[in-house]
């Protein structure tokens, strides 16, 4: 019981993670492609393709995990993703640009930031990666729409098959 417990909570936790990051991206068109191109690593051929569905890709992991729907390819797909933005912002710090990751929407681009912004911002996104690692392994919940992610908040089904 415990399990889904804290599964439902790490559903609901990385829904609104991914829901708020690409809404606030979505929101902000101009500023999500500045913060792309800034990471100077996609040729300027690829950054608005990016920087649109990015955000995109972003909602719909949101919504798919918010209502239990495919949970564990939508964790899996997260646990790619995050597992990328933690590379890059690791690139941007390593080649010592100064930039705002512009995760949250907003900011991107040019910016005062140090190392421990950027300790900071990969500290955050393990914590999201472990959301989605602990969904990947353990994707019933309660509330949630999906049979294969489906989870009831009784603990009395195992007594009531035996009787």
């Amino acid at each position: 019981m415990a399990i889904r417990i804290v599964s439902l909570v790490a559903r609901l936790g990385l829904a609104a993670v991914w829901l708020i990051s690409g809404g606030l991206k979505f929101l902000d068109p101009v500023q999500t492609k500045i913060a792309v191109r800034a990471y100077q690593l996609l040729p300027e051929s690829l950054v608005g393709p990016v920087a649109t569905a990015l955000p995109l890709v972003e909602i719909v992991l949101g919504l798919l995990i918010l209502v239990g729907l495919a949970v564990r390819v939508s964790a899996a797909v997260s646990v790619v993703i995050l597992t990328v933005l933690i590379a890059v912002i690791i690139s941007v710090w390593a080649r010592g640009l100064s930039i705002d990751c512009g995760c949250f929407g907003g900011g991107g681009g040019a910016a005062d930031i140090g190392a421990w912004d950027y300790l900071k911002e990969i500290l955050r996104d393990l914590g999201f990666l472990a959301l989605a690692v602990w969904l990947l392994v353990f994707p019933r919940s309660p509330l949630a729409l999906g049979p294969g992610s489906r989870a009831a908040f009784s603990v009395d089904t195992q007594s009531s098959v035996a009787r």
